[in-house]
């Protein structure tokens, strides 16, 4: 398994473990005060961002409640889908969401879920389908079977956080399919989050996902219908199905001896088909409840899951894109300011990599390149021959500050 890109510490972790390391001895409230103009420097930014993908997704908000000034043309909704899609997959790639592949929603389809529940999903109800994942781990759980008495453990790939992209096809398309619509408007775009979501089962977070029995259950119901159904035609329905054979082989002529029924023997055998009526419907019962229950498993699967919808995915994966963007570029920032001869940008990474694992036992992947590119758009580093040095604390503060005053310059 690859490492991953997130840096799983909040910023003022790191602040403070980047405090640790550096050898600031009276400049402390310094570093402290150069900490927060970048990031309110980069918290400028990024509210532009998020108004950029709140304004091209209104056309598409299924939870819009405010009226338009004026309706959108086929052009100016194209224009906006464009611009949202690429605005959104790189505020995640900005967050460190990593793209999931189509061989893993395959792959999702046909593993068995943890849940037990088998899913289909209609993917032609979709214009566009894009899954990101952040966060990926081996875990293991123990599911339990046979009224508890059988035991089996299962490893698993989990992925912290899942956010999902869609757009659904026209009316038109459902219009041809004579298919109801429910809780979805064609032509819309749903954005979610989610949480603690195992590989094996993407498939429950598709909006038009529908129960099946799996095999086993199918079978498990059928055998049972089969041989209960077989009692109750012997125990309650045999005389009488026995007689009604008679009677009809008298009327066809393969045998010459009468056969009488009495009103006795008709209210037995109104009585027996009363019963199988009833076995039936147990029976029917039985299965729709065994769905029911699959379905409620699914529910309370997704509503503890459940992050963030639509518009309100934007404010999480904004300020997680936000945060990453200062965890990587304070981290940087920090290595090169504690080495006075410089680093290029393979020791650097190198060096901030082993970092975490020999003293924190974390793992990652550290994007070296969004780190430095962000220090040198803004000033905070020098690049000579290869080598990036940190522009000194002081200087830094002052370059932060100027970015700062010049941001609402409309003079």
């Amino acid at each position: 398994m690859a490492a991953d890109r997130f840096i799983p510490y909040r910023k003022q972790d790191i602040v403070e473990m980047c405090l640790r390391e550096l050898k600031l001895d009276d400049s402390v409230l310094s570093f402290r005060q150069f900490c927060d103009l970048l990031s309110n420097s980069l918290h400028v930014e990024y509210h532009q961002t998020l108004e950029s993908l709140k304004n091209d997704y209104a056309p598409f908000d299924p939870n819009a409640d405010t009226k338009q000034l004026e309706p959108y043309t086929p052009e100016q909704k194209s224009q906006c889908q464009t611009r949202f899609a690429e605005n959104f997959a790189n505020v995640l790639n900005a967050a460190n969401f990593e793209k999931i592949t189509e061989q893993d929603l395959q792959d999702a389809l046909t593993e068995e879920s943890l849940f037990k529940v088998r899913l289909e999903v209609e993917f032609d109800d979709f214009e566009q389908v894009v899954f990101y994942r952040r966060g990926e781990s081996q875990l293991t759980e123990t599911i339990t079977s046979l009224f508890g008495l059988r035991k089996q453990t299962l490893n698993f790939t989990n992925y912290d956080r899942v956010a999902i992209y869609i757009t659904f096809k026209d009316k038109a398309h459902f219009d041809r399919k004579k298919k109801a619509l429910f809780g979805f408007e064609p032509g819309s775009t749903i954005v979610k989050l989610f949480q603690d979501v195992p590989k094996a089962d993407l498939e429950m977070l598709f909006p038009n996902s529908e129960v099946r029995m799996r095999p086993i259950d199918k079978a498990f119901i059928g055998a049972s219908a089969v041989v209960g159904g077989a009692v109750v035609l012997v125990t309650k329905l045999g005389a009488s199905i026995l007689l009604l054979a008679a009677l009809m082989g008298f009327w066809i002529g393969w045998h010459k001896e009468a056969v009488e029924m009495t009103q006795q023997h008709f209210i037995s055998f109104a009585i027996g088909l009363g019963v199988f009526a009833g076995f039936i419907f147990k029976e029917w019962s039985k299965f729709k409840n065994r769905k029911i229950k699959f379905m409620k498993a699914l529910s309370d699967n997704l509503y503890f899951k459940n992050l963030d919808n639509n518009a309100g995915v934007f404010h999480t994966l904004i300020d997680a894109a936000e945060e990453e963007d200062f965890k990587e570029a304070i981290l940087a920032y920090s290595f090169l300011l504690n080495c006075q001869d410089g680093l290029t940008a393979e020791a650097l990474d190198e060096r901030i990599e082993c970092w975490f694992k020999e003293k924190y036992q974390c793992e990652l992947d550290f994007e070296i390149a969004d780190a430095l590119g962000k220090l040198e758009r803004m000033q905070l580093v020098k690049l000579n021959h290869d080598i990036y040095h940190a522009v000194a604390l002081d200087e830094a503060k002052k370059i932060l500050d100027t970015h700062w005053d010049n941001i609402f310059n409309y003079a």
